[in-house]
């Protein structure tokens, strides 16, 4: 029986590709083949599943993958019951609290809008602090809520901080940091021990 595993489009497959290369698993189908998303891997024990990064995390908890990559951010706003054995250390960046550089001071105490890709970590992070909060949930282009005055901040990921800095945003504060982790279903854990440790083992020996 082989492993399935959840591995995310984008930049973090780029990653993974070198970290599973350094032990002699090999993606290059994945990479000619561009179109499909599912790859049978028998001389690795391995079925690789192509996903979209913000969904790793419910393929791997919902059992249809066994493992799976994800960046910490994905974990933590999916609240997924998995395992998480091993920071791999790649995809690094930051979950931010952002508003405009120049605009009027904020009365938070009579709450504030806050526009974000990640709605249940945003309202989790301003419950904590006690801040009456309306989230408003976006699919992309976060940065334009505060400019067109839809949001009072955001909260999003950055890298660089580049993006802020050109649409005149600045950080107000980071609420953790992010790197891609190996995650792992609790079933499978149980089920094929022997084969996930020996894998959770053979990735850590590069880290």
């Amino acid at each position: 029986m082989m492993l399935s595993i959840a591995v995310p489009k984008g930049r973090l497959f780029d990653h993974t590709y070198e970290l599973f290369s350094k032990v002699g698993i090999r993606l290059d189908r994945v990479k000619k083949e561009k179109r499909k998303l599912l790859f049978d891997f028998p001389e690795y024990g391995l079925k690789v599943m192509i996903v979209k990064p913000m969904d790793v995390a419910t393929y791997v908890e919902y059992g249809a993958a066994d493992l799976g990559i994800a960046g910490k951010d994905v974990i933590l706003e999916h609240m997924a019951d998995v395992y998480e054995p091993l920071d791999l250390g790649f995809g690094y960046c930051r979950m931010v609290v952002a508003e405009p550089k120049d605009g009027p001071t904020i009365d938070k105490s009579i709450g504030l809008k806050v526009a974000t890709k990640y709605p249940r970590i945003a309202e989790r992070h301003y419950g904590k602090k006690g801040i009456p909060v309306e989230i408003i949930h976006l699919y992309g282009s976060v940065e334009l809520a505060p400019l067109s005055g839809l949001a009072h901040q955001i909260v999003d990921l950055v890298e660089t901080g580049k993006t802020l800095k050109e649409n005149n945003l600045v950080e107000v504060e980071t609420i953790f940091e992010v790197t891609a982790r190996l995650i792992v279903n609790r079933s499978s854990m149980r089920l094929n021990h022997e084969k996930i440790t020996a894998f959770i083992k053979k990735i850590g020996s590069v880290l």
